[in-house]
């Protein structure tokens, strides 16, 4: 997967407000399902399905102790996402100087078939 995918696919599977929280309890301590659901006050169906898109980009790994599974946070994912979040911060801007806002059709970046 190139890095700005993976980057995009992390991002898009914390922009959701439960898996949000859900990552910020699993950096506290380890969670069941269950247990994520009382904290969250949703479904364990619902946060199975959190859990799952979490999983699929890395964000998290499953533990088997006894009958339930308990879920950690990949700190090295977000590790990865916040160089790449801080990577394009540094980026230097271009002047605009080539872009007039009087006239659209000067300008060299606009113009078509540019």
């Amino acid at each position: 997967m190139k890095d700005i995918t993976k980057t995009i696919k992390i991002l898009s599977s914390l922009a959701d407000e439960n898996r949000f929280i859900i990552i910020k309890e699993l950096l506290l301590r380890d969670y069941c399902v269950g247990g994520l659901a009382r904290k969250l006050n949703i479904t364990e169906a619902a946060v199975s399905q959190h859990l799952k898109i979490l999983k699929e980009v890395g964000l998290i790994t499953g533990e088997k102790r006894g009958y339930y599974r308990h879920y950690r946070v990949n700190k090295e994912i977000l590790k990865y996402v916040a160089k790449e979040i801080e990577v394009i911060s540094e980026i230097k801007r271009e002047s605009s100087v080539l872009c007039p806002p009087s006239n659209k059709n000067d300008c060299l970046l606009c113009r078509k078939g540019s």
